[in-house]
């Protein structure tokens, strides 16, 4: 399946029996979405760059009141593929892109239920777009001749959630994301960090100042 541009674990082993509650070098953030709650497990000591550019959108509330907005399919089985999110393009939201840590470096492979960041075809330019994925996509991880995707925690719990936004109906798009569109997308509410003190970037928020909102 191809991921593709515009945008877009816990590491191969067995996975804890308690990944909801607080754990050391983990940070859980709670996104509050139209179809219910999703909770992520983002692993620091692994992936630190890709953890820290994800809580400034969470801490800063950029990822607030965007959205949902593409389910991508696999032809081989359709209740399986990844789910996207974030700010799309939306240049009154970004910050500065971030240097990819591969799956080589960090260790933490693309299996069922990753959190992993979503970028254009340099494999620096990931930001504020990212994926969940349903079901294993070892074709997201590094290889010798690709680059791969910066998997950087999992969804500990809503997956359900997830499996419900992938069946969504799709259509629109072109190139990989031909079909791949939902029609109504699931909105966002809010992404609130659970561990640790949030650190907010001090940008100025322009998307709330052209709403007269600070």
């Amino acid at each position: 399946m191809a991921i593709a541009c515009l945008i877009a674990t816990p590491a191969g082993g067995a996975r804890p029996a308690d990944q909801t509650g607080p754990r050391p070098g983990i940070i859980r953030v709670r996104l509050e979405t139209s179809a219910g709650p999703i909770l992520l497990a983002l692993d620091a000591r692994r992936a630190p760059k890709t953890v820290e550019n994800f809580l400034a959108y969470v801490d800063d509330g950029r990822f607030d009141g965007t959205s949902f907005y593409r389910a991508a399919r696999s032809k081989a089985n359709p209740r399986t593929g990844f789910i996207q999110a974030g700010i799309r393009q939306d240049a009154r939201r970004i910050l500065p892109p971030f240097p990819l840590e591969t799956t080589k470096m960090t260790g933490i492979r693309h299996l069922d239920a990753t959190v992993s960041m979503a970028r254009a075809a340099n494999p620096d330019s990931a930001g504020g777009n990212f994926v969940i994925t349903i079901g294993p996509a070892p074709q997201m991880d590094w290889r010798p001749d690709f680059s791969g995707y910066a998997a950087f925690g999992h969804a500990v719990a809503g997956m359900d959630v997830a499996r419900r936004i992938l069946a969504l109906p799709s259509g629109g798009g072109f190139d990989a994301f031909k079909g791949q569109m939902i029609l109504k997308p699931v909105t966002l509410i809010r992404a609130v960090r659970l561990d640790g003190k949030p650190r907010p970037t001090g940008q100025p928020k322009v998307w709330l100042l052209m709403q007269g909102r600070r």
